[in-house]
């Protein structure tokens, strides 16, 4: 009689591995992991996962999935603009965009001086900047701090590289971005105080190619405190920009010593996709 065999002796076969998934399986998989561990973990497991991390399709997988307004607007330029491949990064310009969301938050840095005056050129006058608490609460801000100046012109920028944090050239080339510009400014009561905000859209070379100028007329003494704000909306921009340089001054009208001059805060730089 033959031998009979349970099916608990059955010997079952061996488990299908990732890396024997056909490639756009691979794909689809891999779509599903967070991008920072797609980045940092994903990536290093073999050749082949690398070149599908260092690839579109993983990421324009990802980004379809976000099915807001901006994000179907995203998906849908991306397919008019798609990004080319560039030498000065490492990883391509989907991936810096899954990683950094430009389009969801604010691109300056320490907008507020809660970090003092890190990641701004500063040019000081008089007393230079002063960091302290708002006079009043701003709606809004990451924190209730703000710079202040003092009875000299004291200057200040950032420069905040778009492609840098994640908007690929082709896109900021389409016609289908705005780059949205904001400040919050003003004064102590007891003080006269100027204010000026210059905003400039430059190219790969710095080279100057459409700004916005605010010059608010002075806050007198005694008339009012608080901030309010200034703000602007970039469109229709041309092709070739890279760079957007945010740029305020300020000063008291009086001269006094200290730090009397005007008030800053909650700077912002947006960047978002026409809906219409």
């Amino acid at each position: 009689m033959g031998t009979w065999v349970s099916k608990r002796q059955q010997h079952p076969s061996s488990p299908i591995t990732l890396d024997q998934l056909p490639p756009e399986l691979l794909v689809q998989v891999l779509s599903h992991v967070p991008a920072q561990a797609l980045v940092t973990r994903c990536r290093l497991v073999c050749r082949i996962w690398r070149d599908v991390v260092d690839g579109l399709n993983v990421w324009l997988l990802k980004l379809a999935r976000d099915h807001s307004a901006q994000g179907r607007a995203l998906y849908a330029v991306v397919q008019r603009y798609p990004p080319t491949p560039e030498d000065e990064f490492p990883l391509c310009a989907l991936a810096r965009y899954c990683l950094r969301m430009p389009l969801t938050r604010n691109l300056i840095f320490n907008s507020c001086g809660e970090q003092g005056l890190k990641g701004w050129e500063v040019e000081h006058g008089g007393n230079g900047w002063a960091v302290e608490k708002n006079v009043t609460p701003v709606p809004g801000a990451p924190s209730q701090t703000c710079f202040v100046t003092s009875f000299e012109w004291c200057f200040k920028r950032q420069l905040v590289d778009l492609v840098m944090e994640g908007v690929w050239q082709e896109l900021l080339d389409s016609t289908q971005i705005e780059i949205c510009v904001a400040d919050w400014w003003g004064a102590r009561e007891n003080c006269s105080c100027i204010y000026r905000l210059r905003v400039r859209l430059l190219d790969i070379y710095e080279n100057e190619i459409v700004k916005f100028s605010a010059s608010p007329n002075p806050v007198l003494q005694w008339t009012e405190r608080g901030c309010r704000q200034v703000s602007h909306v970039f469109t229709n921009f041309g092709k070739g920009i890279r760079y957007v340089s945010f740029e305020q001054y300020g000063r008291d009208i009086h001269s006094w010593v200290g730090h009397y001059g005007a008030l800053v805060t909650h700077s912002s730089v947006r960047v978002r996709i026409r809906l219409s």
